[in-house]
């Protein structure tokens, strides 16, 4: 359960990255809501699954899931630059994901 909640809490932090970029440094109201519910409904889940997960690994993974997560948004949805050199990048991240998931007892 633990796990269920930190990929929640890691797919929350990229509901609120997106919307705070929406939110065009908080002057826009409804992205501001979404910016702020998601990024508490985030810290609860992150807090939560630390109850059974060790510090460093439920936060490097929630991190990761916001990074990687924000990254393939900002290319699908933003039309950023996905140069190699960022899909590597973003490879390395959710390599380190895995393995970390895989080095949980």
């Amino acid at each position: 359960m633990a796990w269920t909640m930190l990929f929640a809490a890691g797919l929350l932090e990229v509901v609120w990255a997106f919307f705070m970029k929406l939110s065009d440094g908080f002057t826009k109201t409804l992205p501001t809501a979404v910016t702020v519910a998601a990024m508490l409904a985030s810290v609860a889940l992150l807090a939560a699954s630390m109850r059974t997960l060790p510090l460093g690994t439920a936060y490097t993974v929630w991190t990761g899931i916001g990074a990687v997560g924000a990254f393939v948004v900002g290319i699908v949805v933003l039309g950023e630059s996905a140069s190699a050199i960022r899909i590597v990048a973003a490879t390395l991240i959710v390599s380190g994901i895995v393995l970390f998931r895989l080095s949980s007892h």
